[in-house]
């Protein structure tokens, strides 16, 4: 017989006597068999089992239906990882905008955006970033990168919120631009010229003096109407451009790419090249020079974009669009007379081409009524602002856009403006 005999024993579920040596220690033991004893059970066997898996397959599945993920986890990681990636997007987007605008003739395309998505887009940003997590830190610090980076381009008037240019003096020289769209092409000649006489301006700055067939512009002569619907105004005509005003018109030198031209050149090349009209008016005792601008468009409706021929006239077009304000910079410095420049510049405010003009030009848009002025299309939704007016000298009291009552897809432009006496 052996001494432990007599040690307590117990029944196992089949009713057989253990010996107390058959049941493992619990102390320092791993794996499966580690598992702690709960009060009231004699072994593992008492741990329930899902029918037909031993206890370490149990455990296994256990631990795998733990960590599932959820379809609803799944699509927050996803929202999270969308709203962190649109930020990180819109601000390296921003950031090649201002290296590339008006300094890479591909970037055109981009420049096509409504300015005011560079206010939108960031404030969207700054709304969502709590979707992004643990990361809407980042996704906030970015966004407001891209406010102040893109605030500048947005197209914003601040001045709007600080009213306008004072009241107007006796004697303001009333100013309007517009891009006819053709020049009544498709109107009544009575209902265009009855809106150009009841904006009562001194000078007119006109645009597209031409009928468009065929694909291609055609000359037109439309000066003997002019000179009926206006009479004792100065009439000056370049190509495409027409100055209408009340003052002498003292000389009309060229300017920048249309200097090539010569007294019989053909209509055609002074379509292409004289995209500004610089016209000197005796105005009292001073000369004021006004420029006519139209600068060439970066883009036409229905060009085809997955042809090559569509990236050759982007390129044509930007490098044209260069020369005219190569040529527009290169006269203003030289002009010291106070200037007025005026027309449809096919250019937003985010568009880098603007940076090109002289410093001392100022934007006259400053004193309009609007926080957010706009000129094209005038059929609506007018997001984009085309036409522009810049002065270095006169003073500015009024400006806003007016509707064209249909007969243009943009709103021409109306300026109130006020020359300072000559110095003695």
């Amino acid at each position: 017989m052996r001494l432990d005999d007599t040690a307590p024993r117990t029944l196992t579920p089949g009713g057989h006597p253990t010996d107390p040596e058959d049941t493992p220690q619990r102390t320092g033991i791993s794996g499966p068999e580690s598992t702690r004893l709960r009060p009231g059970t004699t072994g593992p066997e008492d741990v329930p089992r899902r029918p037909g898996t031993t206890g370490s397959e149990d455990t296994r599945q256990r631990r795998g239906t733990a960590g599932a993920r959820s379809p609803g986890s799944i699509a927050g990681a996803v929202l999270r990882w969308l709203t962190l990636g649109a930020a990180v997007a819109w601000t390296a987007f921003v950031v090649l905008h201002h290296l590339l605008s008006g300094r890479f003739w591909l970037w055109l395309l981009p420049d096509l955006l409504p300015p005011v998505v560079y206010l939108a887009a960031p404030l969207v940003l700054l709304a969502a970033a709590r979707l992004a997590g643990r990361s809407r830190r980042w996704c906030r610090a970015l966004a407001v990168a891209a406010l102040v980076l893109g605030a500048g381009h947005s197209g914003t008037n601040l001045g709007a919120l600080t009213g306008n240019g004072g009241p107007v003096p006796a004697g303001a020289l009333r100013l309007v631009s517009w891009n006819t769209e053709y020049w009544a092409q498709g109107e009544r000649p009575e209902r265009f010229y009855g809106y150009l006489k009841s904006r009562h301006a001194d000078v007119y700055l006109l645009q597209e003096y031409m009928h468009w067939e065929n694909g291609a512009p055609r000359r037109i002569d439309d000066l003997s109407r002019l000179r009926r619907e206006f009479p004792g105004y100065h009439i000056a005509v370049q190509g495409e451009l027409v100055t209408l005003s009340r003052f002498p018109i003292v000389a009309t030198p060229r300017v920048g790419p249309a200097r090539a031209l010569g007294p019989t050149s053909p209509w055609r090349s002074v379509f292409d090249l004289s995209k500004v009209l610089r016209t000197d008016l005796r105005v009292g005792a001073s000369v004021l020079t006004a420029y006519n601008v139209h600068i060439p468009a970066q883009y036409k409706l229905g060009d085809d974009p997955l042809t090559p021929r569509f990236y050759t006239d982007l390129y044509g077009r930007d490098s044209a669009r260069r020369a005219q304000f190569g040529g527009l910079r290169f006269d203003i410095g030289a002009n010291r007379n106070p200037v007025v420049v005026a027309g449809d510049f096919n250019t937003t405010a985010a568009m880098g081409d603007l940076r090109g003009l002289p410093a001392r030009l100022s934007d006259a848009g400053h004193a309009a009524g609007s926080l957010y002025p706009a000129s094209w299309p005038a059929a609506g939704p007018t997001l984009w602002r085309l036409d522009w007016t810049f002065t270095a000298g006169p003073q500015v009291h009024r400006y806003r856009f007016l509707d064209p009552q249909g007969m243009s897809d943009h709103h021409a432009q109306e300026v109130l403006i006020s020359l300072e006496p000559p110095r003695s």
